[in-house]
């Protein structure tokens, strides 16, 4: 007998912790961030060749039939099935020819046939095509051994879409899928919402571009190119990417000024309770709100989501590691929520391809990589043994982030976890 785990029921499985004053949990932090951030006003005519990653800001409706026309589905011969008397073969004279884009003025009649081409126009009296491959040709006629059933072959008018029918909803981001929906529909271009203005503040006085001279007591930076990175959307404006200033006069100026242009302001580093964390100061200076400090989760635990001036600001920690999972998610939950996007990505069940053993407290998340099924069709994944903040190197082999139990200290190979995968650029 085979013992299946029972499957866990979502969540991160913090809710019951006692965890540290003033941390909420995941799905709480989620909560506040549907409850405070609204889609931004605005929309825009978009060419359909420009709109990849552009989100509906209406539907989308067909501008008429598709196929607009009966159309071969393959190369043959169009014929009149109602024509072939008795038992086979029958003899056709071909008296036309088809090609895709022009339309015969040649009716068919009787034991006649006409040359056609994948896509072109079914000629009048013709209800089905024989595939060339079922056909002997000598000259001017075709032998054919048997009867084909009406329509046959042929991709009738209206058969894929009607006019005026939705194709895709509002708030869907355009994949190529989706663009390729538009073009059958007709769509030569599309209502979208206009796009996100960003402004990334990266704290730190230690740090310096990757690849420069470093003194003893600096890194190269890591938040800034990843960030960028993350940030370079179709669907996104990126209008401002500075280095923070590690003083709360200057964070003030900046975030100001961020906040004039941007509708959201991402920071990173600067928002535990240090002497040198000046980022929530100047906030709170600027008038701005602070909807949550701190969530029950490693890596990341210092996560932030306010607002300021107008503009939403989301808060990341310094160490490139959780601000990479805390984007991954809450900022693509906020860009989202502001963008209109609907259809995020959904958790889905794992089965660890390892033991683990941890310290119980706070949800984990730990990135993984997906590495196959196992004899009873469940996804399997790996990982490292331990989560490291500041360690990025291995990202590249991860497909996304397992979620491991606040409450466990243990789990065996096999056992069934939360996996999120790592959004799309």
């Amino acid at each position: 007998m085979t013992i299946l785990h029972p499957v866990p029921k979502a969540g991160c499985g913090c809710d019951g912790q006692d965890v540290a004053k003033k941390l909420i949990t995941i799905d709480a932090a989620l909560a506040l961030i549907a409850e405070h951030a609204a889609a931004v006003d605005g929309t825009e005519d978009v060419p359909l060749g420009q709109a990849l990653g552009r989100v509906l800001a209406k539907p989308v409706t067909s501008r008429g039939m598709s196929p607009p026309f009966d159309n071969a589905a393959m190369d043959g011969f169009a014929l009149a099935s109602t024509a072939l008397q008795g038992d086979g073969p029958w003899t056709l004279d071909v008296v036309t020819r088809v090609p895709a884009g022009q339309t015969s003025a040649v009716p068919l009649f009787g034991l006649q046939a006409a040359r056609i081409f994948t896509g072109a126009k079914v000629p009048e009296g013709a209800d089905a095509v024989v595939m060339q491959e079922d056909v002997e040709r000598t000259g001017s006629t075709i032998r054919i051994d048997q009867r084909p059933k009406p329509g046959l072959n042929i991709r009738r008018a209206g058969s894929e879409m009607r006019a005026g029918v939705t194709v895709l909803d509002q708030s869907r981001r355009l994949d190529a899928r989706a663009i390729a929906a538009c073009a059958a529909a007709g769509a030569g271009s599309i209502p979208a919402r206009r796009r996100l203005r960003v402004a990334l503040l990266v704290t730190g006085d230690e740090i310096r571009a990757a690849g420069a001279g470093r003194a003893d007591a600096q890194i190269w930076d890591i938040n800034t190119p990843m960030l960028t990175a993350l940030l370079t959307q179709p669907h996104l404006d990126l209008v401002a990417v500075e280095q923070g200033l590690d003083s709360r006069d200057g964070l003030f100026l900046q975030l100001a000024e961020m906040a004039a242009c941007a509708d959201l302001v991402i920071t990173t580093g600067g928002i535990s309770v240090g002497e040198e964390d000046h980022v929530k100061p100047a906030l709170l200076a600027l008038g701005g709100d602070i909807h949550f400090s701190g969530v029950a989760l490693k890596p990341g635990k210092p996560v932030s989501f306010g607002c300021v001036r107008g503009a939403s600001w989301l808060g990341l920690p310094g160490n490139p590691l959780s601000a990479f999972v805390t984007w991954q998610l809450f900022g693509t939950a906020l860009v989202a929520r502001l963008t209109g996007e609907a259809g995020q990505a959904v958790r889905r069940h794992v089965v660890t391809g390892a033991a683990v053993s941890r310290k119980a407290g706070r949800c984990e998340l730990r990135p993984a990589t997906c590495t196959g099924f196992d004899g009873h069709g469940r996804e399997v994944v790996t990982f490292d043994a331990e989560t490291h903040s500041a360690q990025v190197c291995a990202l590249p082999d991860r497909d996304g982030l397992i979620f491991l139990p606040a409450d466990c200290d243990a789990l065996p190979a096999g056992a069934l976890v939360e996996f999120q995968p790592f959004c799309r650029t």
